[in-house]
């Protein structure tokens, strides 16, 4: 590593502050009953519904309509995805095949006290059929089936929210020969029975690529309709219209005083732990404890989604248990090194010898348990995490005899691990590393007993 000046100490200690108040309190503005969020906080992360309660809806087909298992299976299948698209990861779906219906439950939103159930599972039932057709009222060109893809974005030629639209194949070829027929005339996309927009065709298209705009104006997309958008495209078209039987509000199996009773009694932990390690260890005990509340930081802000329009992530019990896991392989790492820096220290090591020995002497053991851990946590995602994602791909046909009522527990324990165990290598290595070498620089500092050595 290059030398490290003095100041890194205090820009690394400002860089977690920051991280870790943004993190925790958020950024917003409020003008009237309008609220603006610039940068989410613990209070915007979206509890599951083991600590917050949240929503029962049976769906089933229309009365006249007699579905088959297979196309019961596909409607369970596109709602878990839809599910999934939205950052709700704490739901369960189950299918009545005798009786064809359709059991989902999912958490409420954070901050919604007068939660509507009606509303919530309005977009669920919808069959999100996507097609292309002549003009206005002419026969189909494309479905939903011929798109490979579909992705939110931003024209850059008017700033306005579209989708971008991938065809496959047999899609592009369709695509290139309705456009080049119809030149000078309309195509018109619609979602089920409404049409989202029908723009004029001036050429032949013929690169397998389209956009869908909602028009300028009043009828622009907004970067959440735009996302929702995608998300039915990509999720795919049900086989039929779900109708729902009935709706209701579930109870907390926990409840958010016991929420909040973890929530002080890892504080005290974190307390005493932070106390030991710095009784032991000293000026790196110090350091540590900073590297760990930034770890801390950095997973909450993965979870709340930290900025203003990006997702928050449901956070159901076995995920607070992955954050608390990740934070005990911090400890560890941290540990680990400072006391290979006491160690260099007693064999008569200098300052910065023993620093630069210790955390090279340790990297490598705390590297590899790290990438286990990854590892552990990225099979643990793509087993119980959505099936057309690319760790869903690997993963879940193998382990798909586990069952569907795992799926959102587990997957929130993976997330949270995961991004626990990234922050702790940012944090506990090279942040640690960084204050560590700045801090040593300075004459009051250099003390060997202040970092563990004998006075």
């Amino acid at each position: 590593m290059k030398k490290v000046g003095k100041p890194m100490f205090f820009v690394v200690v400002a860089v977690i502050v920051l991280l870790t108040a943004m993190s925790f309190f958020g950024l917003s503005y409020s003008y009237g009953d309008n609220k603006t969020t610039f940068i989410k906080g613990a209070g915007d992360i979206r509890w599951g519904i083991d600590i917050r309660g949240g929503v029962d809806v049976t769906f089933s087909p229309p009365d006249d309509y007699d579905a088959t298992d297979d196309e019961m299976a596909a409607a369970e299948s596109i709602i878990k995805v839809r599910l999934v698209s939205q950052n709700i990861t704490d739901s369960e779906v189950y299918t009545d095949y005798n009786k064809d219906r359709i059991i989902v439950r999912f958490p409420w939103k954070e901050g919604e006290s007068d939660f509507n159930p009606e509303t919530a599972v309005k977009e669920l039932g919808e069959t999100a059929l996507l097609t292309f057709r002549e003009n206005t009222s002419g026969p189909v060109i494309l479905e939903g089936k011929d798109v490979e893809k579909a992705e939110a974005g931003i024209n850059p030629e008017n700033n306005e929210y579209i989708v971008s639209l991938k065809l496959t194949s047999e899609g592009a070829k369709l695509f290139a020969d309705a456009t080049g027929r119809l030149v000078g005339q309309k195509i018109s996309i619609w979602m089920d029975d409404t049409m989202i927009s029908a723009p004029n065709v001036n050429q032949q298209i013929p690169s397998g690529e389209a956009i869908i705009s909602g028009g300028s104006g009043q009828y622009a997309f907004t970067a959440e309709e735009a996302k929702s958008l995608a998300d039915k495209i990509n999720g795919g078209a049900l086989p039929f219209k779900l109708e729902t039987e009935n709706f209701s509000s579930i109870s907390p199996t926990l409840g958010m005083g016991a929420r909040d009773a973890m929530v002080m009694a890892g504080a005290v932990a974190f307390a005493l732990v932070s106390l030991y390690i710095i009784v032991l260890y000293r000026l790196p005990g110090v350091v540590a404890c900073i590297a760990l509340v930034g770890q801390v930081a950095g997973s909450v802000a993965c979870i709340s989604g930290f900025f203003g329009n990006a997702p928050s992530f449901t956070l159901t019990l076995p995920g607070i248990a992955g954050i608390i896991l990740s934070i005990g392989m911090g400890v560890d790492a941290n540990v680990i090194t400072s006391e290979r820096i006491k160690e260099e220290l007693k064999n008569g090591r200098t300052l910065e010898g023993a620093i630069d020995s210790g955390f090279q002497r340790t990297f490598a053991a705390i590297f590899d348990g790290n990438i286990t851990m990854v590892l552990v946590a990225a099979v643990l995602m793509g087993a119980f995490g959505p099936p057309n994602s690319i760790l869903g791909n690997l993963f879940s046909p193998i382990f798909r005899w586990f069952g569907p009522s795992a799926t959102g527990a587990i997957y929130s324990f993976g997330y949270t691990l995961i991004v626990g165990v990234i922050f702790n290598f940012l944090m506990g290595v090279t942040a640690s590393r960084l204050m560590l070498k700045s801090i040593s620089k300075y004459k009051a500092f250099r003390k060997p007993w202040l970092f563990g050595g004998e006075k």
